[in-house]
């Protein structure tokens, strides 16, 4: 598909917009859409995304001082610049700021791990092996108990079957 505005590039930008109901859609190439100013945005990477709502807290003028991470160096202002934190120990560094953001992300700011559910892990007991079967069977013949014999013998006949 080519650009809508110039018609030589192919576009690589789709504008959707919808307005008092009216849906448009513009399909530019990037040269184009820079001159429209639809380049550079925030959201298009998960780190864009982290980035874009921790820097919304600091051109509002949010009290963050210029603390530096002990371990890595990293200020608050470089993790919402960059959306990634510099190291394990930012997190305690800057863990009141952070902790508003990881929970609208994450929905919880405690780590709850994965929950099986229905499909939790069923022990099952261990079944008789032939060699137990085989005893068995020859008590039962011992005690002239045919009829369970038979379903002992039957069940061995499975067993080394499967084997």
């Amino acid at each position: 598909m080519l650009c809508e505005k110039c018609g030589k590039n192919p576009a690589t930008t789709h504008i959707k917009t919808a307005i008092n109901g009216k849906i448009t859609e513009l399909s530019l190439c990037g040269y184009c859409a820079a001159e429209a100013g639809y380049n550079g945005f925030a959201g298009s990477t998960f780190s864009g995304i982290l980035a874009s709502m921790l820097g919304q807290s600091l051109k509002a003028g949010s009290s963050v001082t210029a603390r530096r991470c002990k371990c890595c160096g990293s200020a608050f202002a470089d993790i919402a610049e960059a959306g990634k934190v510099g190291c394990a120990s930012c997190y305690n560094e800057f863990g009141e700021e952070l902790l508003p953001y990881l929970k609208r992300i994450h929905g919880s700011v405690h780590h709850t791990g994965k929950n099986p559910g229905k499909n939790q892990l069923i022990i099952k007991e261990e079944t008789n092996t032939v060699s137990e079967l085989k005893a068995k069977l020859a008590a039962l013949v011992a005690a002239e108990k045919y009829e369970e014999a038979a379903l002992v013998r039957d069940e061995i006949k499975k067993l080394e079957g499967k084997e």
